[in-house]
């Protein structure tokens, strides 16, 4: 059987990923929308540290000093998630 090339499995990792976090910045936009307590920092995968460049600071859904308008907990404003969304110019 012909294996996939490495090309197709990151085109599916892409996908898979692109899904992923569509799925999970919809659950934090429903929750917000009601009123519902914010997301799990699990849920979104959130770490303290900066990827790519991008760092919760810079993103639309940061609340200094340390919080955050969809994940719960304390927010580094060095982390990042896959709810980030940059802020606009």
């Amino acid at each position: 059987m012909h294996e996939p090339s490495h090309g197709s499995r990151r085109r599916f990792l892409r996908t898979g990923l692109t899904l992923v976090a569509g799925s999970v910045l919809a659950t934090a936009a429903r929750a917000q929308d009601s009123g519902d307590s914010k997301v799990e920092q699990s849920v979104v995968q959130y770490q303290t540290s900066p990827k790519d460049g991008a760092k919760c600071s810079g993103c639309v859904n940061f609340v200094a000093p340390n919080a955050c308008k969809v994940v719960a907990g304390n927010i580094s404003p060095e982390g990042w998630c896959v709810a980030y969304a940059p802020k606009g110019s």
